[in-house]
């Protein structure tokens, strides 16, 4: 019997790796011995700046190989002037290796530029400047201005936000439904808010062969449905653990917008560092104003259990503290490609708590989640993040 049920699981494998090895034996055809029968085209080179760093009279430029064949960099070039430049660690590059690009240049703080790379074969490829401004050296007094930014933009705002929690408290069932849905309208501006911010960072700075739209739209579904399966766990254990479910739905919240903030961090310590963006008080503001709403989203789901303070304030900690590590992050080692991979997450995560609070409220009674509590609710979450986007 035993004999049996070992040669019918053995069948079931060899049945589904059979297509497996067609597959390969396919593949290995048409890109060997079939190879001369497809008209595969010319592969064009293609290299990527991916950051320009500006130093004591030198500016250094990043320099990966973007396309399907090795590339040879051959000069470099400010404004259309050829410069002389060192590469580190060699001039070739294979396919995805970088190099870094040493141009002796006497530059001035503020003025645009056009740093040009030509590889071997004559292309030349370019990448604009709108303000030099002098690459930022860690350093504690520097960590500590950034640290200072990230708790003015994410935790005293979040922190303020949850002040309105004794008021949730006290308010009826139907204008709970509306601060839930409010809650909801909030995240969901923040998560289409992440999406646009992602796809502005990919246009800009990532590579074309890296696919930028497909990878966001890649990570924040991966993200929603690794989320979506811990949330679930996450809540359904809170029935029969200390966790209360309001709890567990404000934890999830909170992990939301944390991603979020740690993708509105990077942002700022890029555009510190890049000099690209006007950074001022205003723009402080601005973000503070816009983040005090989030606390709002963090205080809902928790009015609706006991008034646990430390709870309370570790949610904003949560929530907040992430734009402290963006800050950092994206200041001292920004990278494109990991800056769009977070605020991908962040949109994700985001997706699946809008996901859980809309069920909490069909569960509550409010089952079509078409009652003028909920659909007001909604509505003005949206605008309010609209209208205090408007100030950054």
């Amino acid at each position: 019997m035993e004999l049996s049920d070992n040669s019918s699981k053995i069948k079931i494998i060899v049945s589904g790796l059979i297509p497996f090895a067609f597959v390969i034996i396919m593949m290995a055809y048409i890109f060997g011995p079939g190879a001369d029968l497809l008209d595969l085209g010319i592969p064009l080179p293609e290299i990527t700046i991916e950051k320009v760093d500006f130093h004591d009279s030198e500016i250094r430029a990043t320099v990966r190989n973007t396309g399907p064949i090795p590339v040879e960099i051959s000069m470099a070039d400010v404004n259309d002037r050829i410069q002389p430049a060192a590469v580190e660690p060699d001039r070739f590059l294979e396919r995805f290796e970088s190099a870094l690009v040493r141009i002796p240049f006497e530059w001035n703080e503020a003025e645009p530029y056009i740093i040009g790379i030509t590889i071997g074969d004559g292309t030349r490829f370019e990448k604009e400047i709108e303000a030099a401004a002098p690459a930022l050296e860690p350093t504690i007094d520097l960590a500590i201005f950034f640290a200072i930014i990230g708790t003015y933009v994410g935790i005293i705002p979040i922190m303020i936000g949850l002040l309105w929690l004794p008021f949730i408290k006290k308010i009826s069932k139907q204008k709970f439904h509306f601060f839930l849905a409010l809650t909801a309208g909030l995240l969901f501006f923040l998560a289409i808010d992440s999406i646009e911010e992602a796809v502005d960072v990919s246009n800009e700075s990532l590579a074309g062969s890296f696919n930028g739209i497909l990878l966001i739209a890649t990570v924040i579904v991966l993200s929603f449905l690794g989320l979506l399966y811990s949330g679930n766990k996450l809540v359904s254990r809170a029935n029969s653990s200390k966790l209360a479910k309001p709890v567990a739905i404000a934890l999830m919240i909170s992990i939301g917008i944390g991603l979020h903030n740690f993708g509105e961090g990077l942002a700022i310590g890029a555009s510190v560092g890049l000099g690209s963006v006007a950074f001022s008080t205003f723009l402080i503001v601005g973000f503070a104003l816009h983040n005090t709403t989030e606390g709002i989203a963090i205080a809902a789901p928790m009015s609706r259990g006991k008034l646990m303070i430390r709870k309370l304030a570790a949610m904003g900690m949560i929530a907040g503290a992430p734009a402290i590590f963006g800050a950092w992050l994206g200041g001292f080692v920004y990278s494109p490609f990991t800056s769009i991979i977070f605020l991908s997450i962040g949109a994700g995560a985001i997706f699946q708590v809008i996901i859980v609070i809309l069920k909490w409220i069909r569960d509550e009674g409010d089952s079509t989640l078409s009652s003028a509590s909920v659909a007001s609710g909604f509505a003005i979450g949206m605008l309010v993040m609209y209208l205090t986007s408007i100030l950054i």
